[in-house]
């Protein structure tokens, strides 16, 4: 029997790579909204990042969400993610 595939991505906070089921992703869809995708299933470019409050200091720092979505993120945005990061 083939084993199936698990599909990785890169956190923004600390690099590594995990299964994208264990990340939290922020994305942007085609009307350039930024928005938390709990079910990793939104429309558009996404970004990923640890449920860890030290991958998030270290993104939020660096400003990588800017970077990789390629537009501004909004201070609510970053709040919700926060909030989603300390509920799990």
């Amino acid at each position: 029997m083939k084993k199936k595939k698990i599909p990785l991505r890169k956190c923004l906070g600390c690099g590594e790579s995990k299964p994208k089921k264990e990340l939290i992703r922020v994305v942007k869809n085609n009307e350039n909204q930024v928005m938390v995708d709990l079910t990793g299933k939104v429309n558009g470019r996404g970004a990923y990042i640890c449920p860890n409050i030290g991958c998030f200091e270290k993104a939020y720092k660096g400003k990588k969400f800017t970077r990789s979505l390629e537009t501004e993120i909004t201070p609510d945005i970053y709040e919700k993610l926060k909030e989603v990061i300390e509920n799990m």
